[in-house]
């Protein structure tokens, strides 16, 4: 929801959401009521063509630009330009056409067509054709997929087919199959009730890819280096500063019309400074995924060159818990092969380090309020959000000491620090990236809560981003508590793609075969097509996570995203201020 010099706090929603992106990163979360707008205010003399905005992001991306193995929503800023899917979303979550223009399912529900537009380019004037769907999902099936370090296999999990070709069992798939140069079938080995949400991944071009090993690809040209990535969207790659600077270029022959912007351009800007570059020009807007510091609200607001969104995240930061550990140089995310962690076996060590942490206090002293205290990893934002039955874990240092004396964890030679049930020492590390500020704020604020129950804290020296999430892939066998923030994906609540065991998101290597199961029934027909009976057994989950605790979810933080009255065409959505790009445009203020 967007207002001219004001803001806009909403704390209770009702829709649906599920992972991303998030990026993920993607991709690396409340919905506006119908019928309001979130539209910038148009001058009289509308749009006009020229012109370069810069965005700000305060964590360089770590490089990856391939849709099927990016990781972080830094490197989402940059592909929401380029790349797109055959489904969008309006801004009630509502699937809309993209590169498809219409579906239709079969009476099962077990077959989903789609009729594409027939006039997508790729940036290097190939046309865009069913091959292209067909081959992207074969990416994501395909054996050799994970080892390479892709994570959005989930996507294509539910296809027919998909298990004996994940495995090379079978050298043919036909989860996903052409009907002619623009149609396309999806099989799926039952009804599926998020099939249009594992139809909506972003697709890659089959031309540039097909002749790359899979093996080969995360680290090709073709997904790394500007001027090599090739998309259908409203702008090109074309040059890049790793590190510091990221420039698109219009794509003059986009299938949805010409860009008015001539260029966006993304730097890497300390926190420290975004804000009097925003105020002198410099930059046009602060955005996903972190925008702009609640503690600095007041300044912006005092700008008048700068305009305001404040809306509800679509995500939440967390402090994890490695309940286990993969083997080292395991890549194939098999929990059979895991190891449990002792220092975090017992599941009432995990409740008391929940009810040590003062979560409102840290939204009262680093968000000011602009965020809610979340205790469940679905989104607010979901009509399956449960806010009232998973535990909720107000803050009790009380509570905690009498969890953690009831496990046996007691301070038996008197240092102020508890040892475990076998007397020995007890120490949890703490890991956190460098990055967001507010993160690194409260990354020593917890570990004053922790000590203050007498959980001895190793807080461990920051990392750059990329190499941080790096050592979370490879599963560092000594990390035991984390921190990390998640952008949600907009198009279903089940939160799989994060929580199950395998998932490869599932940086707790939370390994629970009752909430597994639970899952599993929220997403089986037919009992899954009735949104209550899902909902339900949605609620149950987040009561088994609450349960077992995986992770504690910190905040869910209020997006505060600016940028400049020059900007024009801006139409956020719940989940990102980065839509219709093509249609931004600027003027030069008086």
């Amino acid at each position: 929801m967007k207002f001219k010099k004001s803001w806009l706090l909403l704390l209770s929603f009702v829709l649906m959401l599920g992972i991303l992106a998030a990026c993920s990163g993607g991709n690396d979360a409340g919905t506006e009521p119908e019928g309001e707008g979130t539209e910038t205010e148009q001058p009289a003399e509308g749009p006009q063509k020229g012109g370069t905005v810069v965005g700000a992001m305060d964590t360089p991306p770590s490089g990856q630009f391939n849709p099927i193995f990016y990781e972080e929503a830094y490197e989402a800023n940059i592909l929401s330009f380029i790349y797109e899917g055959l489904l969008s979303q309006d801004e009630n979550l509502n699937f809309t056409p993209g590169l498809a223009k219409e579906w239709s399912f079969n009476e099962d529900n077990t077959e989903l067509t789609f009729k594409l537009e027939e006039n997508v380019k790729w940036h290097d004037g190939e046309p865009f054709t069913a091959d292209d769907v067909v081959f992207t999902y074969k990416m994501l099936a395909s054996p050799g997929y994970i080892e390479a370090g892709g994570i959005r296999s989930y996507f294509a999990a539910n296809l027919v087919g998909y298990e004996e070709f994940s495995t090379g069992a079978s050298q043919d798939f036909q989860g996903v199959v052409k009907v002619d140069d623009y149609t396309v079938k999806f099989v799926f080995a039952q009804p599926n009730v998020k099939a249009l949400a594992d139809a909506s991944f972003t697709i890659i071009p089959e031309h540039i890819f097909a002749d790359i090993p899979m093996a080969d690809m995360p680290a090709a040209p073709e997904s790394r280096d500007a001027g090599k990535i090739v998309g259908t969207g409203p702008f090109k790659f074309t040059e890049m500063v790793q590190g510091e600077q990221y420039v698109l270029e219009k794509n003059a022959d986009y299938w949805k019309g010409e860009p008015y912007l001539d260029s966006v351009v993304w730097k890497v800007v300390d926190q420290a400074v975004i804000l009097g570059l925003l105020e002198t020009g410099e930059i046009d807007f602060v955005a996903d995924p972190n925008g702009f510091q609640a503690a600095d609200f007041e300044t912006v607001d005092a700008m008048p060159n700068v305009e305001i969104i404040e809306q509800p995240d679509f995500g939440y930061q967390i402090m994890g818990m490695m309940v286990n550990h993969r083997a080292a140089g395991d890549k194939t995310l098999d929990p059979s092969k895991w190891t449990v962690n002792e220092k975090l076996k017992d599941q009432k060590v995990r409740q008391a380090i929940a009810y040590a942490v003062d979560r409102q206090a840290i939204i009262d002293g680093l968000l000011y309020g602009r965020g809610i205290v979340q205790n469940s990893p679905i989104a607010t934002q979901f009509e399956a959000y449960d806010d009232k039955n998973p535990p909720q874990y107000a803050y009790s240092e009380d509570e905690a000491k009498k969890l953690l004396d009831e496990a046996g964890y007691k301070d038996v030679d008197g240092d102020g620090f508890r040892e475990d049930p076998a007397g020995k020492e007890w120490v949890l590390n703490l890991n956190y990236p460098l990055g967001n500020q507010i993160r690194e704020r409260s990354a020593p604020i917890i570990e004053e809560y922790l000590e203050a129950v007498g959980i001895n804290i190793d807080l461990r020296q920051p990392k750059e981003a990329a190499a941080y999430f790096e050592d979370l892939d490879n599963n560092a066998q000594d990390w035991d508590l984390y921190l990390v923030g998640w952008s949600l994906d907009s198009t279903d609540p089940d939160p799989t793609g994060l929580w199950d065991a395998p998932a490869a998101y599932n940086y707790s290597r939370w390994n629970n075969a009752e909430a597994d199961a639970i899952l599993k029934e929220a997403n089986t027909p037919p009992e899954a097509f009735d949104k209550e009976y899902r909902n339900g057994k949605l609620s149950e989950w987040q009561v088994k996570f609450g349960e077992d605790l995986p992770a504690l979810i910190l905040y869910a933080a209020n997006s505060l995203w600016a940028h400049n009255t020059r900007l024009h065409g801006v139409d956020v959505l719940p989940y990102s201020f980065l839509n219709d790009t093509h249609l931004w445009y600027v003027t030069e203020e008086e």
